[in-house]
């Protein structure tokens, strides 16, 4: 079991009897002294706000940047992955529920200062690093002062995230951030407030924000059967991905599988994941991905111009890559977003240089 390092918070204000307003997330938690904010690693200790979790891991991987998922990011490169304690959501269906709603002293953790966590990124010939696995915003301190260092290092930053940060936060952020996948859970409050304890809202003026301050934003939507897969609803969706974030937007529709505490639910059809690819294309979205449907031809990128496929994937491979360097469609011009190069298959994840 890891010892956690404790340090004082960023973004965080004194109110007066002991208590602070703590600014990093959209819950904007006022804390009282000796107690936790909702996400329950930021603690107020004698007024003063502290995060439990700097440097805190509690996974570590080399992922396909294709598995976070990313698909017009450096194509085929490897990331460095890593995930800490604890969550800002409470999601029902959470698939690292072991990590994101545990208690921090039941937790089995290393500590990975930030020097030490970009070198690890370097051996292993990783291209970015990336905080993901449980909510980035929580762990602020620790991904801003690695993303500073990582930049320096000419690595590559990447958030997967839930989106639910303030405007500060993401602010804060963005100069050392190069790259998120936000997950828009549903295009309803009511989705919010009954799974993840949380609001739509914020969700959506952070996606428009990070975009507007030139991160590479790429949306995902888990389709839950019964639960957010209305096809009016999967409409209104990528009508706001379309007119706040720009056709270009890389949009991942992923197919749910029963997780937590949602097992009584069954995987989503194959029949919904197909049509909410087309009604995303019919609202004008270029780029239009399905998630978890393996041999699925939404799993590659294809000319919006022409049709010509030029990214056909495997599970989380690139088969074929065809895109120009100029970053065009070779048969017919068109532009394709991508940004940075096509990695090819320089090392296979896992591999590293000691």
């Amino acid at each position: 079991m890891g010892i956690a390092v404790i340090k004082e918070a960023m973004l965080y204000e004194k109110i007066g009897d002991n208590k602070v307003h703590c600014k990093l997330c959209a819950h904007s938690c006022k804390i009282s002294q000796g107690k936790r904010g909702f996400c329950g690693v930021r603690e107020n200790r004698d007024g003063k706000l502290y995060t439990l979790i700097y440097g805190t891991v509690s996974s570590e991987a080399v992922d396909p940047v294709e598995k976070k998922p990313l698909y017009h990011f450096y194509p085929g490169s490897y990331v460095h992955s890593v995930g800490s304690i604890g969550c800002n959501f409470r999601c029902k269906h959470c698939q690292n529920w072991s990590i994101s709603q545990v208690c921090l002293e039941d937790a089995y953790t290393m500590d990975i200062p930030p020097e030490e966590l970009v070198e690890r990124a370097l051996l292993s010939r990783s291209s970015s690093i990336a905080w993901t696995y449980n909510e980035p915003t929580i762990w602020h301190e620790y991904t801003y002062e690695c993303a500073k260092m990582a930049k320096e290092a000419g690595l590559g930053t990447i958030y997967v995230t839930n989106g639910y940060m303030t405007p500060d936060a993401l602010r804060n952020i963005a100069p050392y951030l190069d790259a998120a996948n936000i997950d828009i859970k549903a295009f309803t409050e009511k989705f919010y407030h009954d799974v993840a304890s949380a609001k739509l809202a914020p969700v959506l003026e952070a996606s428009a924000l990070a975009k507007q301050l030139g991160i590479h934003v790429e949306i995902t939507n888990l389709i839950i059967p019964s639960v957010n897969d209305s096809l009016d609803e999967i409409r209104e969706l990528s009508k706001w991905v379309y007119k706040n974030l720009g056709p270009e937007t890389p949009l991942h529709f992923t197919r749910f599988h029963p997780q937590y505490k949602m097992q009584d639910l069954y995987p989503t059809p194959v029949k919904t994941m197909q049509e909410a690819c087309k009604i995303a294309t019919e609202e004008g979205m270029k780029y239009v991905y399905m998630g978890n449907v393996p041999g699925s031809d939404r799993n590659n990128t294809f000319c919006p111009n022409c049709g010509k496929m030029l990214i056909k994937r495997g599970y989380f491979d690139i088969e074929k890559y065809e895109i120009t360097p100029e970053k065009t469609c070779p048969k017919c011009g068109e532009h394709i977003p991508i940004v940075g190069e096509y990695a090819g298959s320089k090392h296979a994840p896992g591999e590293y240089d000691y």
